[in-house]
């Protein structure tokens, strides 16, 4: 990445009050503002860390881990009071890592940018907290503090586990008879034989409404960890997310709940599924549909003339998402165009998965026939289509594309609040 001019550190007027004045003005601030050092083992009921310097700026090219540990029987709440690290849709510069346990644990999550995330939990008396910075930008890095909490159990077990049967169940703690508690984090871990992949549906869903899902959440992701990269969805509100198909024989899902509201929760279903053929293998005989049959549709598809169709209105209620955003990356692959846009808001978003990492969110959209609607990158766009079961976006030749200007906002919030 290119150097960036470091940002100023927090008003000089704060390193120079008192630390009873400070206390009383930031009353979340841990108290006597200590000297934050590059990691540290720490343990106890609660306590504070911080990034190296805090609250000035972070140093570059740093790697700082902290292994907390609070009193047996206990589980470790995280909280961050105040975060700003380099943003980026994926964390891929500077960022912290959150894991379970002290080696070799599963990561809870991966955080930058300004935006805090909730409360997260261990699911042991142990968590470590790692921060890795790059060369370039900068920022005051974050504050956190840490505090024991009763583990929330479901019968005799931690909700979660690793699930190889061929079909089965998950749900959420105290289902069906209560609301799912509050500060609690589940991982279910599917693994199927190497040659199948899994199906996954929610039949109940109840999750604490927010528009980016930022408090309570279920995500999804593609393997065995916990990786924005390959993440499906992240889903929250009463819809219950489309059903899913994995790409390998790996599922993660993740339920994190923070320390304020809680809702129904949700039981999901998964089944192991063999895997498609692909297209070039010669059927056998007994199969009616030809292989070439999946082809077809698409192509005819693309022959027909590239027409928008409708209006921004009667296009909104018929599409399952509205964004606006700008075409970051743009990619051909089998005739198709396989886009990213960085969203610059959502107007309806169905069950389009969106990326967000700090205040920066993004989503994949295919345009199904390459140059019909025609979009190119680095241009602002209002985008309507249907969606996959992945949670990409799909848009077809007769779907609403056209230019965002601003003027278009005041039609989109209107549309927005109106009932379709």
């Amino acid at each position: 990445m290119p150097p960036a001019a470091p940002r100023p550190p927090l008003p000089l007027l704060l390193l120079l009050l008192p630390p009873l004045l400070l206390a009383a003005a930031r009353p979340a601030a841990p108290p006597h503002r200590p000297t934050f050092t590059c990691g540290g083992v720490v343990s106890g009921e609660s306590g504070f860390i911080g990034s190296e310097g805090f609250p000035g700026v972070y140093p570059p090219n740093s790697k700082c881990t902290w292994k907390i540990t609070v009193p047996e029987g206990k589980v470790v709440v995280l909280s961050f009071r105040y975060l700003d690290l380099e943003s980026d849709n994926l964390c891929r510069y500077d960022f912290v890592d959150i894991y379970n346990g002290h080696a070799n644990g599963q990561r809870i999550g991966r955080f930058c940018g300004t935006v805090k995330p909730g409360a997260l939990v261990s699911n042991s008396n142990k968590m470590l907290v790692q921060m890795t910075s790059d060369a370039n930008t900068a920022g005051s890095g974050f504050i956190a503090k840490f505090s024991a909490a009763e583990p929330h159990e479901r019968g005799d077990q931690y909700c979660g586990g690793r699930l190889e049967k061929p079909s089965g169940s998950f749900q959420t703690p105290n289902w069906p008879e209560r609301d799912y508690p509050a500060g609690v984090t589940c991982s279910w871990h599917i693994v199927a034989p190497k040659n199948q992949l899994i199906e996954l549906k929610f039949e109940k869903f109840d999750v604490e409404r927010d528009n980016y899902c930022r408090y309570d959440y279920v995500a999804v992701f593609n393997g065995g960890e916990i990786n924005d990269a390959k993440r499906i969805g992240k889903y929250c509100g009463d819809s219950p997310p489309a059903p899913i198909l994995s790409e390998r024989n790996e599922l993660l899902i993740q339920f994190l709940s923070d320390l304020s509201l809680t809702a129904d929760g949700f039981i999901g279903h998964y089944k192991f599924r063999p895997k498609k053929l692909p297209t070039t293998t010669v059927l056998p005989t007994t199969t009616t549909v030809p292989a070439t049959s999946i082809v077809k549709p698409t192509v005819a598809l693309c022959q027909q003339k590239c027409k928008r169709s409708g209006t921004l209105e009667s296009n909104y209620c018929s599409s399952n998402f509205v964004i606006t955003g700008t075409v970051i990356t743009a990619i051909m692959r089998a005739g198709s165009l396989h886009a990213t846009v960085s969203i610059i808001n959502v107007y309806k978003e169905g069950n389009l998965a969106i990326q967000q990492a700090g205040k920066s969110m993004s989503a994949r959209i295919i345009v199904v026939c390459k140059q019909c609607p025609l979009i190119r990158r680095g241009l602002n766009y209002i985008i309507m289509g249907q969606v996959e079961e992945d949670g990409r976006g799909k848009v077809f030749p007769n779907s609403f594309v056209m230019s965002f200007k601003t003027k278009n906002s005041k039609i989109l919030n209107a549309l927005k609040n109106k009932t379709c």
